[in-house]
């Protein structure tokens, strides 16, 4: 489970995506990227994780049932069907025209759901619980919106999948990030794909991230400091998910027009 400190951390995630539209400089941001998440966890990261499980243990259970049950349905949902991806394709425009129009989607669904978390901080357990699923729904329609803008989207399968595995990888622990980013880059080469909703370890999807974020959401429920709170941290989870779309959606789209994303 992540610690408050490393969600809301600038250093997690930029506070706006560079614009950039050149293929050289896409392809080193791309780089860099997965040279952070491919970076093996420090000591700092196994002691912080070992506390973490310590404070974990301290959650109420049903905190934890909401949490569970919230990934759980999302997760059915974006696999079987859901309203929140049916953006539609955008059929033409430049890379540079697309980035613009996803860094615009991140800002809009950002700014709401700093709102929204702010607002549930300041009403205690009931509303910090509500946040949750509303939180979820928002990231679930930009991650819909931004692939659309980059021209790809849809109801089948290989497309739900390729939402699932951004939203994994963005929120996936320091010690799963290396594989989730592998089983990112086997979908864009179309090896080793699913075939049934069934085949989705969805399992290992849903305890990633409920771990991710079970902590900064109990610091909603703090009085006081829970509106600020609230307001912060979702800020920091849609800006860290929206900056996982973009270099997916990059590799994706190098991949597609013969630029090695690597």
């Amino acid at each position: 489970m992540a610690s408050l400190p490393e969600i809301v951390s600038a250093a997690d995630t930029p506070a706006d995506l560079i614009a950039v539209v050149d293929e050289t400089t896409v392809r080193a941001e791309v780089e860099a990227w997965r040279a952070r998440l491919l970076k093996r966890p420090g000591l700092w990261d196994r002691a912080a994780r070992a506390t973490q499980q310590r404070i974990n243990r301290m959650i109420p259970e049903r905190v934890h049932a909401v949490v569970t049950a919230g990934v759980e349905a999302m997760t059915k949902g974006i696999l079987s069907g859901s309203d929140l991806l049916n953006a539609r394709p955008t059929a033409d425009g430049s890379l540079a025209a697309r980035e613009q129009r996803a860094r615009a989607i991140i800002t809009a669904h950002r700014n709401t759901a700093s709102v929204e978390g702010g607002v549930a901080g300041a009403g205690g357990f009931v509303l910090a619980a509500a946040d949750f699923p509303a939180l979820m729904a928002i990231k679930v329609r930009m991650l819909g919106e931004i692939v659309a803008a980059y021209g790809w989207g849809g109801g089948s399968l290989r497309e739900r999948l390729f939402v699932l595995h951004i939203f994994h990888l963005a929120f996936a622990s320091a010690r799963r990030r290396p594989e989730a980013l592998a089983e990112l880059e086997r979908w864009i080469a179309g090896v080793d794909q699913p075939r049934a909703i069934a085949d989705y370890d969805w399992r290992t999807f849903q305890i990633e991230y409920r771990d991710h974020i079970d902590l900064a959401k109990m610091a909603q429920l703090i009085p006081v400091i829970g509106a600020p709170v609230g307001a912060m941290v979702n800020w920091r989870l849609v800006e860290r998910l929206g900056e996982a779309a973009m270099m997916a959606c990059r590799m994706r789209w190098m991949a597609e027009t013969g630029v090695d994303p690597t």
